[in-house]
């Protein structure tokens, strides 16, 4: 990805954060929000993707609904959105990129993997249109 189309998605994606609620602004302070251009190998590997423009975020982390109050030192939870994939996503069939399509893409991104830290799985996602 060149330097001028990662700047350009990050101003973008700020400008997202920035219209999100404060209750969101809320759970992004207890699970960062990390950014890249894409999937390491490994990710890949482990979800069953070939290309990297397939995955748009991540959510790494145990989700609330399986958390115990047991546990002695959980790994940090944490979201990461893959500019790639976002952009490919946003795409429409003819290739063409427009910004309110990408605007959504990543707002729907971040709200789709911060669902899966409260549990939500790919099915109840789907129903509530963040697929």
């Amino acid at each position: 990805m060149n330097p001028a189309t990662r700047e350009r998605f990050d101003r973008l994606l700020e400008e997202v954060l920035a219209e999100l609620p404060p209750a969101v602004h809320d759970l992004i302070d207890q699970v960062p929000l990390h950014v890249e251009d894409h999937p390491s190998d490994e990710v890949m590997k482990e979800m069953g993707i070939e290309y990297p423009d397939e995955l748009c975020g991540l959510y790494t982390g145990r989700p609330l609904t399986d958390k115990s109050v047991d546990e002695t030192h959980p790994l940090p939870d944490f979201v990461t959105i893959y500019r790639q994939g976002i952009i490919a996503a946003a795409r429409d069939r003819t290739g063409r990129l427009r910004l309110s399509r990408l605007r959504e893409e990543i707002r729907t991104t971040i709200l789709h993997e911060l669902a899966h830290h409260h549990g939500i799985d790919e099915d109840e996602l789907r129903e509530l249109g963040y697929d």
